[in-house]
């Protein structure tokens, strides 16, 4: 009898039944990154916290209950939770073959945006109302989609045993499946989105050992596209006012320059150890525009201080840290690529939205990863994090 003939019926066998079943419980949470999972989660309930401070006296918003926006980030945490379990569930083995229909899906919802079913929040007409207060942004399922695509194309015929490289037919081929929910989402126009997943299609071909002349292709027709976007009027008034503020900080203070004028007030006015969480006057005075979403991270700053602040950067930090790991460790280019994808998602929305609080980034409309208040952005980074968990379990156990 061979050795899988024994494996099988050892496999089957009704001796082995409730006792295999806990062993390989066993083994699945014991090969759970806890870390990244530990710092993912406390993230989320520090999001919460920010974000109740932010909301509890906007009575306009909150429609006189001032838990509303504190209960529903703590329903999205649990959503994305349990998204993050059926995605490790499923497996990104699994999931890669049905890239070709969740692709699909994701191009669809993108377009039904330039529908009237589409709604414009804050300049942007990127969401989809759903009803009952819920809304649906599809450009952020749309980073998940664009990374597990060109990782399977780009990682089929080198995990094959092919190749060692992907081909200059195979880069382009990837870089067209992205380029199409690109061209949709610029329509919207959601440049934020854009600039997220132009930062993603960078550092997975990066990661997927693509000749550098791709590299240095997509940056130089990336900085061309940019320019040609700027003199042809795509972009609409509001955004051009933006980076003419970004550019010029004294420009218009009490117009287009108020939102990051009010935010670096409340983040400085914070000092080292913050005013004290719910007793910041900026948030408190309401004078920081969307608090709650993308400029979140200024009740940090104003009522935890630099300590309060750069806590939530370490955490981050954290999550990146054990995800190049995750990236590094595993045995297959496709969970290398998929991985590298969620690396510079988090990594580069991360920054801007920060950054764009600091003065240092322009306002990009972009949330917080994991700390921001939003169903569609919540979703989506458990979903990441749920990829990453996936690609850390199922690496072979002498990795």
């Amino acid at each position: 009898m061979t050795s899988q003939h024994t494996y099988a019926i050892r496999r089957f066998s009704p001796e082995r039944g409730a006792w295999g079943k806990l062993m390989a419980r066993d083994s699945l949470v014991r090969r759970l990154d806890w870390v990244l999972l530990l710092a993912a989660v406390t993230l989320s309930l520090v999001g919460s916290l920010l974000v109740f401070s932010a909301t509890r006296n906007r009575t306009e918003l909150t429609h006189g209950d001032q838990y509303y926006f504190f209960f529903r980030h703590l329903l999205n945490t649990g959503i994305g939770l349990a998204l993050a379990a059926g995605t490790l569930w499923l497996g990104h083995r699994t999931l890669r073959g049905a890239v070709p229909i969740l692709y699909g899906l994701s191009v669809v919802l993108v377009l039904a945006v330039l529908t009237p079913v589409g709604s414009t929040v804050n300049g942007a007409h990127a969401w989809i109302v759903i009803g009952g207060g819920f809304s649906l942004q599809p450009s952020e399922f749309t980073k998940i989609t664009i990374i597990l695509g060109m990782a399977m194309m780009l990682a089929g015929r080198v995990d094959a045993g092919d190749r060692l490289h992907p081909d200059h037919r195979t880069v382009m081929q990837s870089l067209a499946l992205a380029a199409l929910p690109i061209a949709v989402i610029m329509m919207m126009p959601d440049l934020g989105s854009v600039m997220v997943i132009a930062v993603i299609v960078l550092g997975v071909l990066l990661a997927s050992g693509a000749s550098n002349r791709w590299v240095f292709g997509l940056i130089g027709t990336g900085a061309l596209g940019a320019f040609l976007i700027w003199q042809l009027g795509v972009l609409d008034q509001y955004q051009i006012d933006r980076f003419a503020a970004f550019a010029n900080p004294a420009l218009d203070p009490a117009g287009v320059g108020y939102n990051t004028n009010q935010a670096r007030i409340a983040i400085g006015s914070g000092q080292l150890t913050g005013k004290g969480l719910f007793e910041g006057t900026q948030t408190t005075g309401q004078f920081v525009p969307e608090q709650q979403t993308d400029f979140v991270f200024t009740v940090a700053g104003e009522e935890l201080g630099f300590l309060g602040a750069a806590l939530i950067i370490v955490l981050l930090g954290v999550i990146l840290w054990r995800a190049c790991r995750i990236a590094r460790d595993t045995s297959e280019l496709y969970g290398t690529i998929v991985a590298a994808g969620i690396i510079a998602w988090f990594a580069f929305q991360a920054f801007e939205n920060i950054g764009m609080t600091l003065g240092i980034m322009p306002v990009a409309g972009l949330p917080l990863p994991f700390v921001s208040y939003g169903g569609s952005s919540m979703f989506a980074v458990w979903i990441g994090v749920g990829l990453l968990q996936s690609i850390r379990v199922q690496r072979p156990l002498s990795a």
